[in-house]
């Protein structure tokens, strides 16, 4: 099947259903109103298990019931996941690794709103670094022993464990990475929304290329940039005056008609290639647009460089206080 920009995740997790069968799979950020419940939705279909998460547990417990309403049969288990402090994702993690299944697909969605005031997370870090990047990396180390083991557990034992970390576009107009901006206690004054987002959202890219370089054929991770999406986030309060500023909304808040726009289920659909396609095997590390490998659209002074994805690595390792370690 040939996939593109107007693909649908269902679409793709039709095809790939023999691929998605048997698996357990982790999302997190599934609430209504963004592409992580269209993905789960796909997922959920095929998978042995879905474990959903949102750090709300009303808004968990109604993407939930949403879920079981159109697919009756399907295994889905919630898991509260609070991504903007470290104490709560080694909580969620503990609880996940005390599950009897295996884990085969761990999607890092979730993220926090673009938001012009600066705030801080219970960890002293500035909160889209903390919920994009810092919590995300914290949470593979965690589960990394549990989805090592899943390799022995599925009918292609040929095919690594996936990570997949939704990212974004937003990288290419990033000069470079700003490594002091993911250090804990930045100054509010040095603060700015789009560029905390870049950065985020570069270390999503730079992280899939590291720890598939690190793992040696273990984990296989990928990042990839959805869409433009009118989701949740380009809707919430405290996001909408930067998203106005860019050009991605108009004044009262609806979509940019100048911008290529998808809809919520044909920007899941790239997430989807990314934790299923098994022409990926080979193609640890890429980065995916339109459902597509698309290496050559990463921003090479920021996304491509190997020192700076270790370097990174290392500081982030310091940063949750432990090693990442590729043993099980």
């Amino acid at each position: 099947m040939q996939f593109s920009s107007t693909t649908t995740a269902q679409e793709v997790a039709t095809a790939f259903q023999d691929d998605i069968k048997g698996k357990n799979v982790l999302i997190t950020g599934t609430s209504l109103g963004g592409i992580g419940f269209d993905t789960a939705l796909a997922i959920a279909r095929y998978a042995n298990l879905l474990i959903i998460t949102g750090h709300n547990a009303d808004r968990l417990k109604a993407a939930e019931d949403a879920l079981k309403q159109q697919l009756p049969t399907a295994n889905i288990r919630p898991l509260v996941l609070d991504l903007s402090s470290l104490t709560a994702v080694r909580k969620a993690a503990a609880e996940v690794n005390a599950y009897p299944e295996p884990l085969h697909v761990l999607i890092h969605n979730a993220a926090a709103p673009i938001s012009e005031n600066f705030k801080l997370t219970t960890d002293n870090l500035e909160t889209q670094i903390a919920t994009d990047h810092v919590a995300p990396f914290l949470l593979t180390k965690l589960l990394i022993a549990k989805l090592l083991s899943s390799s022995s557990s599925t009918k292609n034992p040929t095919s690594a464990p996936r990570v997949i970390f939704v990212s974004s576009s937003s990288h290419v107009i990033l000069g470079s990475i700003n490594l002091n901006a993911f250090m804990p206690n930045p100054k509010p004054e040095n603060y700015s929304s789009l560029e905390a987002y870049t950065q985020a959202k570069a270390a999503n890219v730079l992280t899939a290329a590291e720890l598939s370089r690190r793992a040696k054929g273990q984990i296989n991770a990928y990042s990839l940039h959805p869409g433009n999406i009118h989701t949740n986030i380009t809707q919430h309060p405290e996001s909408k005056a930067l998203f106005e500023k860019l050009g991605v909304i108009t004044p009262s808040g609806d979509p940019a008609p100048s911008l290529p726009w998808k809809t919520f289920a044909q920007g899941a659909a790239t997430t989807v290639v990314a934790a299923f396609d098994p022409s990926l095997d080979d193609k640890a590390g890429t980065y995916l647009v339109d459902c597509v490998p698309a290496d050559d659209q990463v921003g090479e002074a920021c996304t491509k460089d190997p020192e700076t994805a270790s370097k990174l690595w290392s500081l982030t390792e310091e940063i949750i206080g432990e090693q990442f370690e590729f043993s099980h």
